[in-house]
């Protein structure tokens, strides 16, 4: 019951907004009585926050890059690409802003994401990628892990208000892809725009 009610809450928070959706519109939509919400989670902060938490936990199983002896950088930059057109896509950038402005807790899940999850992941991918020969080999890695996920967290923090899921998402996308080709090789070119095609 309380994955049932993490997934609908999380689905109506990025559709419509935190502060529209109440916890009447989710017991109603789960099926149940709003006291047997009440049961799992204390308020709707704290399920605000856990339902964020899920979505993220989900974007990591998507996402986590294992080093091993096999070659998957390309296709763990094209998994992440999808993942990020997937996510932004299906999100109202106003769920974003009230997250922000109304749910700290919920708002601390996405910056531990990024600094624990996101920078770190990165930073193997190209070190990784680095070996393999995809990246030049001169870069640092770990400033130019910082430096995506600032790219990405910059749009977030320069305000939203106005701009759609897609917008976000096509602004997102084409850093992405100018961050890249600033670091690859011709190497990493060539694989990566050879994976884009056989992927779409």
């Amino acid at each position: 019951m309380r994955e049932r009610i993490l997934e609908l809450a999380g689905e109506q928070f990025t559709r419509f907004g935190v502060r529209t959706v109440t916890m009447e519109d989710i017991a109603r939509l789960v099926g149940i009585s709003k006291k047997t919400i009440y049961q799992e989670f204390k308020d709707k902060k704290e399920l605000v926050c856990q339902s964020f938490k899920c979505i993220l936990d989900k974007d990591k199983q998507r996402l986590k890059f294992t080093l091993d002896d096999g070659d998957r950088v390309i296709e763990h930059l094209v998994e992440s690409s999808k993942t990020m057109r997937d996510r932004l896509e299906h999100i109202n950038p106003i769920a974003i802003l009230e997250v922000q402005k109304y749910f700290p807790e919920a708002w601390a899940e996405f910056e531990s994401f990024k600094k624990d999850f996101v920078v770190k992941d990165f930073y193997n991918v190209i070190e990784r990628g680095k070996e393999l020969g995809y990246f030049r080999p001169e870069i640092d890695s770990m400033i130019l892990a910082q430096l995506r996920v600032n790219q990405v967290s910059s749009i977030f923090e320069s305000g939203l208000e106005g701009r759609t899921g897609h917008e976000i998402m096509t602004m997102q996308l084409e850093l992405m892809d100018h961050f890249l080709h600033g670091i690859f090789t011709e190497k990493g070119r060539i694989a990566y725009k050879q994976k884009k095609e056989t992927s779409n």
